[in-house]
């Protein structure tokens, strides 16, 4: 059977206006410069049951990557509409699914040196179905240490993940689900998460900093922490501290609150989940998955003419 062509959305120096066509439609100019060189940034945003979440936090990294990399691009704000466009399209607005787009410098003879200002740059996005890890949510994962490699600038969402692949690459091989990068003997963060670890029931992660993306799951993760009154340290965990630690999870875009049951082969505190990572997935569940609404609700604004208090025609709430 064919597989499905799905629809995203496209903009290059041969599709100068952005639209929305089949993936097999898209053609790369291999003088892209995320062909040539990942000269580019990206994002991943999920969106449960149709609803697309935290959209504002994702677009506010994604201008601090432009700015960050020098990329000028003025289509940011369109991309809400057509992410939504896409879920529908894509008939994804009844499951889980992840949206992803990334924008490069644009087409241009290969040089090191930026392009002119007037090349266009290359915009892409596409969604998926996403399968969320309900197995290993409940039961925590394992992960190993790998020494960190990479550059210092890892707060930008670069296109430059070759160091992230052969290190999660070094997970799969030995059976792991993550790996865990370690620079001067503290932990940054994984190949795609954040991390965080609890002892004593404060919780404790790396500072927001060049060595590790800003992630938007771990910014949530704060301000849940603030709720909730779970002291928070960010002098980041030493690789000798983790034996020490009562709790380990990764929080991250697909992986949400994630346990960590053993790292390198070694148990993490009772090799399980712990209470207070368990608190902390039950209030990202909270905020992540839509509400259920009133039938009653729905039924009184479907009704053609339905008038609100003020006599003006019923709106329902945005829905990113």
């Amino acid at each position: 059977m064919r597989p499905p062509d799905p629809w995203v959305y496209f903009q290059s120096a041969d599709q100068p206006k952005r639209a929305v066509l089949r993936k097999s439609k898209v053609r790369v100019s291999p003088n892209d410069r995320g062909f040539m060189f990942a000269d580019g940034v990206y994002e991943v945003i999920r969106s449960y049951q149709g609803r697309l979440f935290l959209v504002p936090e994702h677009l506010a990294r994604l201008r601090r990557s432009l700015r960050s990399a020098r990329i000028q691009y003025a289509g940011v704000r369109e991309i809400p509409a057509e992410a939504r466009e896409l879920l529908r399209r894509n008939n994804l607005l009844d499951c889980d699914a992840t949206v992803y787009l990334h924008i490069t410098r644009g087409v241009y003879p290969r040089r090191h040196a930026f392009p002119p200002r007037s090349v266009l740059p290359t915009f892409y996005m596409e969604a998926n179905r996403f399968e969320p890890y309900r197995n290993e949510l409940t039961r925590g994962v394992r992960v190993i240490t790998v020494p960190d490699f990479r550059w210092s600038r890892c707060d930008i969402k670069s296109l430059a993940l070759l160091g992230n692949v052969l290190a999660r690459q070094e997970a799969v091989d030995k059976g792991a689900f993550e790996a865990i990068f370690v620079r001067d003997g503290l932990v940054t963060e994984g190949t795609h998460t954040n991390v965080f670890g609890v002892r004593n029931g404060r919780l404790v992660t790396h500072p927001r900093c060049g060595s590790i993306l800003g992630g938007i799951t771990r910014e949530l993760i704060i301000r849940l922490c603030r709720r909730l009154r779970i002291p928070l340290d960010e002098s980041g965990i030493r690789q000798d501290g983790l034996r020490s630690m009562d709790e380990l999870f990764l929080a991250g875009t697909t992986v949400e609150v994630m346990p960590i049951v053993r790292v390198d082969g070694r148990r993490v505190g009772t090799g399980k989940p712990g209470p207070t990572t368990l608190r902390l997935q039950r209030a990202f569940l909270a905020e992540s998955r839509p509400r259920p609404k009133s039938r009653h609700r729905i039924s009184t604004l479907r009704r053609k003419g339905t008038k609100n208090e003020h006599g003006q025609a019923a709106k329902s709430a945005p829905n990113w």
